[in-house]
């Protein structure tokens, strides 16, 4: 299996644009940045290369106003942002040139407040997820106001049970937090914990029925996450907006 970023090998390439694809990804690890990073600012430079047949040490200032007005008609601009700060990686870290164009693309400011789910809706929701691995997730991410890469991430050794608080890691911005663990979440997750008793993981993947899922290695599949709480949030007549809905309080779902 290919351990280079969305399984490109840099040997696929043509041979200078490849050496070139091969440092940009070892600047982009000993940077220690994250693995959604270095996957993104990855993808930057082969689409990029793509554009461009696989030449973009040299591009000029038009060029790449022809580039990012392509790409901002068909992406978000989350998209055309990160494939920026791809770009101005590579131009320093692999080209070894100063980066000369610190205000080439600025989005609009958007300004939103996270989506406030009631208790009731809360509760809808978690009578309605039938999986039971998506139902305690969902319920502990609400319950304890994580993202959904923080709950994914989340470790049997980061629960501290005798404190009544969890150990987030590599939370947003590289930052570890300690959040406060409700007595009811605390004694859901231990009852959840039984069902498979993965020595290292509170949600691992399905992929092998709840008798692989204690040897699993890799935490619920992010994808299917997200499609089961759209599919549950539509049956329950929920239209909030963000993925990252917030609960003002948390009742144990039955």
């Amino acid at each position: 299996m290919s351990t280079h970023p969305g399984g490109f090998d840099p040997a696929a390439f043509p041979e200078r644009f490849g050496r070139a694809y091969r440092t940009h990804l070892q600047h982009l690890k000993l940077k220690g940045l994250q693995p959604k990073t270095i996957d993104a600012y990855a993808r930057a430079i082969r689409r990029m290369g793509a554009y461009f047949d696989h030449q973009i040490d040299s591009l000029s200032a038009a060029q790449l106003t022809d580039y990012f007005s392509d790409l901002i008609a068909s992406h978000s601009w989350s998209a055309v942002k990160l494939d920026l700060y791809g770009f101005k990686f590579y131009t320093l870290h692999v080209l070894g040139k100063p980066w000369s164009m610190p205000s080439f693309i600025k989005p609009p400011k958007v300004q939103r407040l996270p989506d406030i789910v009631t208790v009731e809706e809360a509760q809808a929701l978690f009578a309605a997820t039938r999986v039971l691995s998506y139902r305690v997730f969902f319920f502990t991410v609400y319950s304890m106001g994580l993202r959904l890469s923080e709950g994914l991430a989340l470790k049997v050794g980061d629960i501290d049970a005798a404190r009544q608080r969890v150990h987030v890691r590599d939370s947003k911005g590289n930052r570890d937090r300690l959040v406060p663990l409700p007595m009811a979440t605390l004694s859901l997750l231990r009852r959840f914990w039984q069902t498979h008793r993965n020595p290292e993981l509170m949600f691992p993947n399905r992929l092998g029925g709840l008798a692989g899922a204690h040897a699993a290695r890799t935490p619920l599949d992010r994808g299917g996450v997200q499609k089961t709480l759209r599919q549950v949030a539509i049956a329950c007549g929920l239209k909030k907006r963000s993925h990252r809905t917030a609960c003002a309080t948390a009742t144990q779902p039955t």
